[in-house]
Order: C-alpha cells, then structure tokens, then sequence
C-alpha cells in the first residue's frame, strides 16, 4: 500500500461535500495521498490512498490539531498542495438575512482558508507545494439574493490575488478556481435555511421581496447543475499543472459570469433584472 510519505500529499478541505468527495477520489486514483478533511468521519472515502482528518475551518484549535497531525505523518516531507474546498451558500435579500448568517458565510468561505494557509505554510515550503482556493462565479458578478455567497468568494479572490504576491519568494503557486453551479446538496441547505431565515423575520419586511423571490425563484428554477466531476476536473488540473494558471473556470454558467463582468455595470444590471423576471414589478409600499 502506498503511505503518505512515498507520495505527493494533498490537503483537502470539506472533503465529504459532493465535490471535495469527487475531488478526493480523483486525486487519489492518480496517485496522490489525500489528507481528506471532515467534520466527520465518514465511510464515503474510505478508500486506498485517503486519510480522513477531524477537521472544522471554523476552529483555530482543530486546524492547529490537524496540521500537527499530517506534520507527523509527513516525517519531514512537508505537503504538494493544499485545497481550499470547505464552503457554505448563504442567500437572501440582505435586509432579512440574520448578521449572524453573514457572520457564518464568512467565517467558512474566508476566515476559513486564512486559518488553513497559516497553519499549514510551512509544511508547503517544506514540500513545495501550492495552494488551490475554490471560489465561484458570484465572486465575479453580483448576482442578486446571492449578496453574502458572492461577497464571500469576492474576498477569497481579492485575498487570493494578495497571497499569490506574498508568497512569490518561496515559489509557491496561488489557483482561483471559479466554479458554477454544481449538483451538489450546497443549493437544498442554503434554501433551507433561508426559507428559516424569513420565517423568523419581521413579516413586514418579507412582504416587501415577495413579488421579487417568487420572480426569482420562477426563473432559476430550471437551472442546470453541472456534475461534480467538472468541478474535480478542473481543481485537479490546477493541482497537476506544471506551472498552474492564477484563474481555472469551471462551467457554463461560470463561463458567462466572465462575458457578464466584462459589460457595462448598467446594462448587466438591465439583463439580471429581464433574465430573473425582475424588471416591471412595483415594489410593495413600505408599511
């Protein structure tokens, strides 16, 4: 059996998502050894060439815990890539969505990788390895309810962008991987807790965006997910490149936030509110 020590180790973040599964399972076929972390261990990757890591982004102590524990493991052989995959969607009108939710939104999706990199720095010197950040199309164009998700992806690039200058001395390559809407439970949880969300709001504020979430949730309802596979493809190629891109894109829609970013503010303005059946609705006085 191959050990983490006589091959290219990988750390990978929210590994028992559909993507981080997706992206752990390729990564170990090709024969990397993938330190998989999960808030709990699970028998979905239990499979040759992954070791699973109790591992929560949003706890300095249990990232401080798991880089001693791939330290050890490695014995000096320090780390090929790390993976920032971890990752929550928070949606929903930013007057109804709880500070606590934006909190959350960025204590996962930024502060999370932050904690990751300082930890886990030096075993990429010691490796020469590289640093991969998932981000997704919203960090590109603002799409509207989705405030809180694009913010968060928007910081990770800018921080991204910073990192891969910092970090220049030592050779150690920074990815953005832009990724669309993937198949993945992601979507169903964030709806939920934002159904939760107005349920506990001020029913007169939710009155005010009726009109507009129905138009919204009308017009994405068919939208099509691309499989998981697109996403692992496209981390796994920013991990093997010889000399990897600072930006990798990763499907359809991803691919038409970059032609969207690239328009006046006004008029992408004027094709979100015609596309998402936004333009023409009055707003509701305000009670």
């Amino acid at each position: 059996m191959t050990t983490a020590t006589s091959t290219r180790a990988i750390l990978l973040t929210g590994a028992s998502g559909g993507i981080g599964r997706s992206c752990a399972l390729s990564l170990a076929a090709k024969g990397f050894h993938v330190y998989a972390g999960v808030r709990t261990v699970t028998p979905d990757l239990d499979a040759t060439g992954i070791t699973q890591l109790t591992l929560d982004v949003t706890d300095s102590d249990s990232v401080e815990a798991a880089a001693e524990q791939v330290a050890k493991h490695q014995d000096g052989q320090g780390l090929y890539a790390v993976i920032n995959n971890a990752g929550v969607l928070v949606q929903g009108p930013t007057e109804l969505v709880p500070i606590d939710e934006w909190h959350r939104q960025f204590e996962v999706n930024v502060h999370g990788p932050v904690r990751v990199i300082q930890q886990f720095l030096p075993l990429l010197r010691t490796g020469g390895g590289r640093i991969v950040n998932v981000s997704a199309a919203s960090a590109r164009v603002g799409f509207p309810f989705l405030g809180p998700i694009g913010a968060s992806k928007a910081a990770l690039e800018s921080y991204s962008e910073s990192l891969r200058v910092e970090l220049a001395p030592w050779r150690i390559p920074v990815s953005i991987v832009q990724l669309g809407a993937m198949r993945t439970e992601i979507f169903a949880k964030s709806a939920a807790a934002a159904e939760a969300a107005l349920a506990q709001a001020d029913p007169r504020r939710v009155a005010l965006y009726n009109r507009q979430l129905a138009a919204f949730d009308q017009a994405t309802a068919g939208q099509r997910y691309a499989p998981v596979e697109v996403a692992a493809t496209a981390i796994t190629r920013a991990v093997e490149a010889r000399r990897p891109r600072p930006l990798y894109v990763a499907g359809s829609d991803a691919r038409l936030a970059v032609w969207l970013s690239r328009i006046p503010a006004r008029l992408r303005d004027s094709v979100f509110q015609h596309a998402l059946g936004l333009s023409g609705i009055e707003p509701v006085p305000a009670a």
